[in-house]
């Protein structure tokens, strides 16, 4: 006997349950999966820490105890466990996670496979237990991603719902993570959605508070940084905010440039991908040997820059060492964040500009670690291109709103510069070097799910060649039509004759019969695929001022099959914004 589909509309219908209730009830239910599945990454962290190390303590606490050989060899064992687990298993759970999710949602209308939450768990756990430069965001983003996505395909829910309930999954994690529900929210509407849809922000913001309120839950209510109470001395102190936030960009350039060559470094070695991450291990290890405050997520680095405990020389070594070990860690093919090492890179940068405009300018600057605090959110803005999110974040990591405006200044800076310095954001050059460029925003998104193909008209009018000028007039006026196909003997398209193209010569009839449709036909001829998305047919007809293209055989680029118009294209638009506002 076949077994029944679930049948999510006739569920409601039977409930009398509105589409947007239903939501709602999954995304508190995604959202409270969200919080125990950071309460147990973390707890992974501590335990493969602990068998790595003997211990489950912030690793600068204990790294004086810990012989040079065990720290020199521990990351290497764990690059060992994890190439096998990401190459055999899941090959999404190797990097920082992002970038997946994004192309989860945008590509594959957020299908991300069931298994890849337990296999990020387990590949990130062991490579942040052993040492790897690390953070825990990013693999908490694709986890709680990896949840939303299978209880909506478990659901059989649509594709725009499905993306929403993977944002609820990446929000709940970040929430969970940092105890920080705003900052979830908008890192999931900003970063992984694009948009800000109040059908799509509502369960976001649900999923976000229930992981909240399961993190308080075991972790406590705290800040996930201890900060001195700052203030702005001096509104002349907001120049040098400004000057932090160039610094910021530059060394977030810095980072992606040296994460991805490094990647590439890995990838022309000619040894199995699984053993890689025993090589960047064994190179990690170095790193711990000589500077323990790269280990893992390097909070206590930080708090050591904000609370101004480091010297300033210090502070600048451990950006570019940083910038190395991360770089190492993710290219030798372990799993981990990006968000904490540039929590750190900022954090680093800053404490060492503070330092130097303090000793310039002692009466009008505060302490280092001000500065450290806004550093966090400048590198972070500028890595991510999402200043939003950064400035939200920052305020609610350490709960200081005196410096708010510091931090937006450096944070809208930093993103500015970044995006002039580089084409693309260290998430999303991932997919740019596979082929596959994300647009942000609902109508990009809109345009580019809907295929020429699907509203394109198959009668075309065309004329010979050899036309005579006289019919090519009687043509338009007989059709009413402001294009027509020129086509040759074989019927393939030659050029293309617009209205204004006869307009000189409407009133020249001693001219009807001498001049051929060949010679006033525009070419050679834009067109466009049917299996191309209209977004592209749009930016053709922008780039060559025409309303209308011919569709042409995919695999014949001269036979022409039909046109399309850019009306038509409009109504396709405003029914799609029409779908995604409503759930019914």
């Amino acid at each position: 006997m076949k077994k029944p589909r679930f049948n999510l509309r006739g569920l409601l219908s039977r409930w009398d349950i509105n589409e947007h209730i239903f939501v709602s009830i999954i995304a508190v239910v995604i959202g409270v999966l969200g919080g125990y599945g950071a309460v147990l990454f973390r707890a992974s962290i501590q335990f493969f820490q602990t068998i790595f190390y003997s211990s489950g303590r912030e690793f600068l606490e204990i790294a004086g105890q810990v012989p040079w050989y065990v720290k020199l060899l521990m990351p290497a064992v764990g690059g060992a466990v994890v190439g096998p687990v990401i190459y055999f298993w899941a090959r999404e759970a190797k990097g920082h996670g992002v970038p997946e999710v994004m192309e989860a949602v945008a590509v594959k209308g957020g299908h991300i496979r069931a298994r890849v939450s337990a296999a990020k768990i387990l590949a990130s756990a062991i490579s942040i237990g052993c040492g790897g430069s690390v953070g825990r965001e990013g693999p908490i983003v694709q986890i709680g991603s990896a949840v939303g996505s299978t209880v909506g395909q478990l659901l059989k829910v649509s594709q725009d719902r499905l993306r929403t309930l993977v944002g609820c999954g990446a929000a709940a994690g970040i929430a969970a993570t940092f105890n920080a529900p705003i900052a979830g929210v908008l890192f999931s509407v900003e970063i992984l959605l694009g948009e800000f849809g109040v059908a799509t922000f509502s369960p976001i913001v649900l999923s976000s508070v229930m992981a909240t309120t399961v993190s308080r839950h075991y972790f406590g209510d705290f800040p996930a940084f201890e900060v001195p109470a700052y203030e702005m001395v001096s509104a002349w102190e907001l120049f040098f905010y400004a000057g932090l936030g160039v610094i910021a960009a530059l060394v977030a350039v810095l980072f992606v440039t040296t994460l991805y060559r490094t990647e590439d470094l890995f990838d022309a070695i000619p040894i199995p991908e699984y053993v890689k991450p025993i090589l960047g291990g064994l190179i990690m290890g170095l790193f711990i040997i000589f500077l323990p405050q790269v280990f893992g997520v390097g909070y206590g680095a930080i708090n050591e820059a904000l609370m101004g405990q480091a010297a300033w020389y210090t502070l600048l070594a451990l950006v570019f060492a940083k910038v190395a070990a991360t770089s190492i860690t993710i290219g030798g093919g372990m799993s981990g964040g990006i968000f904490a090492p540039s929590l750190f890179l900022g954090a680093m940068t800053g404490g060492a500009f503070g330092f130097l405009v303090n000793q310039l300018e002692p009466a009008m600057t505060a302490s280092s670690g001000a500065y450290a605090l806004v550093g966090m959110g400048g590198v972070v803005a500028a890595a991510t291109h999402a200043p939003i999110t950064a400035i939200i974040i920052i305020f609610e990591l350490t709960s200081q709103y005196t410096i708010i405006l510091p931090l937006m200044i450096t944070c809208i800076i930093s993103t500015l510069l970044a995006m002039a310095l580089k084409n693309g954001n260290i998430y999303t050059i991932k997919l740019l070097r596979r082929g596959v460029a994300l647009y942000r925003g609902r109508e990009q998104g809109i345009l580019r799910n809907i295929l020429v193909q699907d509203v394109m008209r198959h009668e075309v009018r065309t004329v010979r060649e050899s036309t005579f000028l006289s019919d090519v007039i009687q043509a338009f006026q007989d059709f009413n039509i402001s294009y027509l196909e020129v086509v040759d003997e074989n019927g393939n398209l030659s050029g293309i004759i617009s209205f204004r193209d006869i307009r000189l010569v409407l009133n020249e009839e001693q001219l009807g019969h001498l001049i051929v449709a060949k010679e006033v036909a525009s070419s050679p001829v834009i067109t466009v695929q049917p299996l191309e998305d209209v977004e592209t047919a749009l930016k053709r007809m922008g780039q060559t001022g025409v309303s209308q293209l011919p569709v042409v055989d995919q695999h014949n680029p001269r036979r022409v099959i039909g046109v399309i118009h850019e009306k038509d294209i409009t109504a396709a638009y405003n029914r799609g914004t029409l779908a995604l506002g409503s759930f019914g």
